[in-house]
């Protein structure tokens, strides 16, 4: 499904500019069709696919317990 820059940004939850400007830095691929850059929905389905699986790693990480230090010495 193809998407103009306006929807897209909807989409994203981003700025429209932001959106325009990643277009022309051609960091989204689009299609123009004379009138309007048509953007396909598809091409962020695998970034938030990698995002989501990069937060749970990171939130296991942050999850594991801090292990014991072998070198302290009980004083006791």
């Amino acid at each position: 499904m193809y998407l103009t820059i306006k929807e897209t940004a909807a989409y994203l939850s981003i700025d429209e500019s932001i959106v325009r400007t990643y277009v022309l830095q051609g960091k989204i691929r689009t299609i123009y069709d004379g009138e309007n850059y048509l953007i396909n929905r598809n091409q962020f389905t695998t970034y938030f696919e990698q995002v989501e699986k990069y937060r749970k790693l990171v939130q296991a990480y942050l999850d594991e317990p801090i292990p014991e230090d072998i070198d302290v010495k009980d004083e006791d």
